[in-house]
């Protein structure tokens, strides 16, 4: 499989991936910690098989701090004893905000109280955003094949106007 386009390389995908990129930025300046982001982040491309969100999240994560045990068992978080109970349900928040299509009801009742024992209403937009939009940002990545393996942490500073 052979990438299809850069969506950046003309004038329009410029223009919208920077404005998609300063709302990533908003998210990523809430109150919600990082580490719950890239955790969320990774385990939502591992969802939607985006190589190279999986490839980005996971450089970055590891750059900031996050340890190898943890990225390797954010596939697995259910099985794992390395998660706390607030990352479990940003997890859990995580996996059914991108199943909609395997779950007719979405975002479980107990999931969303899980939730909201843990964070507070700013980190919950932050959260609730940060799905919508690493989903999104994954369906562009897998559209146009956009490969996996080349992110360098900081590669995008300074995208944002």
């Amino acid at each position: 499989m052979e990438t299809r386009m850069n969506l950046n390389a003309n004038e329009l995908g410029a223009k919208l991936g920077k404005r998609f990129y300063n709302v990533s930025m908003a998210i990523e300046q809430s109150t919600l910690s990082r580490p719950v982001q890239n955790l969320v982040m990774l385990r939502v491309s591992q969802i939607n098989g985006c190589g190279f969100c999986v490839d980005y999240h996971s450089k970055d994560a590891a750059a900031a701090g996050e340890t190898a045990v943890r990225l390797s068992l954010v596939a697995a978080w259910r099985e794992s004893t390395v998660f706390t109970e607030a990352e479990q349900a940003a997890l859990a928040l995580a996996e059914e905000g991108t199943r909609l299509a395997d779950a007719h009801l979405g975002v479980s009742d107990e999931t969303w109280d899980r939730v909201r024992k843990h964070y507070d209403e700013d980190q919950i937009t932050a959260l609730v955003y940060l799905v919508a939009m690493i989903n999104a940002a994954n369906r562009l990545g897998v559209i146009v094949r956009t490969k996996g393996g080349s992110y360098e942490p900081g590669m995008f500073a300074g995208t944002s106007s």
